[in-house]
């Protein structure tokens, strides 16, 4: 077993982390098997139900089952975490290795640009661009991957600022080696243990923003349940008061979700490289400005 491997599977908070995100993914997947209500329909005989046999985490007020509608939101949640942090990974990454290896103008351009996108408060910037398109799911995930990409980049390209100068990349050159065979077999390899780490941290902080979005009408439109609108229906001072539940669970699936990608993030950057890595990667990063601790 390798040193990084064994450091990974000691750490307490990989396997907490690790198993939070698997259940997670277990119960998003199998939703029709955990979940025996239907997560739209309305039955407003049995609103504001408290936690029973029947329904384990009560009903909401227009009657709908909590527990059914946190168990399908999962899926929008992971949806949006994995699919917008594939799109800031893709962009992020090929832009970073460009300016990084290329330096010069392609450098200059591509990181003014992303000081530019750095440069406003990444919540507003997520509901000026939702907000100026239809709000919807793959709205959601373009716009969340579109404002990722800068912080991504910006890592990437001082990696590979680093790799390219180190004797055996100015070797491959001399030898008559093309660009595209150096980034891809010396230098993408380099940048690989910090992407991933910056990904998974990036998940939760894509999840608490698509959370933020929903809670304010502009994420997952009704009825598709989402846990960031479940929390805004039971916002109101009624149900904080007689129905907590309402809002109470939601909140903690958020958490839970967050808190699992982030300790599985710091596990990984511990293993990978505990020395550099910590430099590279402070706490909190890629994470949104309302996602960071």
């Amino acid at each position: 077993m390798s040193r990084t491997t064994q450091r990974l599977v000691t750490d307490k908070r990989g396997w907490f982390g690790g198993g939070v995100i698997v259940l997670l993914v277990v119960l998003a997947i199998g939703a029709p098997l955990f979940a025996w209500h239907d997560p739209v329909g309305v039955d407003l005989i049995n609103s504001l139900e408290p936690p029973s046999v029947h329904h384990w985490f009560g009903t909401d007020i227009e009657g709908r089952d909590v527990w059914a509608r946190l168990v399908y939101g999962a899926r929008v949640s992971l949806s949006v975490g994995i699919v917008s942090q594939g799109i800031a990974l893709a962009l992020g990454v090929m832009l970073g290795l460009v300016a990084g290896y290329y330096g010069h103008w392609v450098d200059e351009l591509v990181m003014r640009l992303a000081d530019v996108t750095l440069a406003f408060p990444t919540l507003l910037l997520l509901i000026a661009l939702v907000a100026a398109l239809q709000p919807s799911l793959t709205v959601v995930f373009l716009t969340i991957g579109f404002v990722g990409w800068a912080g991504m980049a910006r890592l990437v390209r001082g990696q590979v600022l680093v790799v390219r100068e180190l004797e055996f990349v100015q070797a491959e050159r001399a030898l008559g080696a093309g660009d595209m065979r150096i980034i891809i077999r010396h230098v993408l390899p380099s940048v690989v243990a910090p992407v991933v780490i910056a990904a998974t941290l990036g998940v939760a902080g894509a999840i608490m923003a698509e959370s933020s979005l929903s809670f304010l009408g502009l994420g997952v439109q009704p009825p598709t349940p989402s846990w960031g609108s479940m929390i805004a229906d039971g916002r109101d001072l009624y149900q904080l008061r007689h129905a907590p539940w309402t809002s109470v669970f939601p909140g903690l699936a958020i958490g839970a979700a967050v808190l699992g990608f982030n300790l599985l993030g710091d596990a990984l950057r511990d293993a990978l490289d505990p020395r550099a890595l910590q430099a590279a990667i402070p706490r909190g990063a890629g994470l949104p400005d309302i996602a960071r601790p």
